[in-house]
């Protein structure tokens, strides 16, 4: 079994719901852009995990659920009331996101 493919659809599962409830329930309109940010980050790269696998480009697979999900659980453990220097985090998943698209760059140029 390919776990890097499952925690990938498992992330982007969790990223619907999210933006499913940030559109539906959110208590109020920032907790309900927190949960549409980080629903859209994490959709978007558990794709590119999925297609990073693919192309047999585990490295950057890994790199794109995880930033995923650093990115998208700080946002939305704020918009369920986590205290705020959470969003501090919020970028080191968004660095390790771009870290991961360079990685990618650099494997398919070869």
């Amino acid at each position: 079994m390919n776990w890097l493919a499952v925690l990938a659809a498992l992330s982007g599962a969790m990223a619907v719901a999210a933006g499913a409830f940030g559109a539906h329930g959110a208590a109020d309109m920032k907790a309900a852009e927190w949960l549409r940010t980080g629903g859209q980050y994490q959709l978007i790269h558990a794709v590119a995990a999925l297609v990073a696998l693919r192309m047999e480009a585990k490295g950057p697979a890994a790199l794109f659920v995880a930033g995923g999900a650093v990115f998208a659980l700080t946002l939305y453990a704020m918009a369920f009331g986590a205290p705020r220097w959470l969003g501090a985090v919020t970028p080191i998943g968004g660095t390790v996101l771009i870290v991961g698209w360079l990685w990618l760059a650099w494997q398919v140029r070869h």
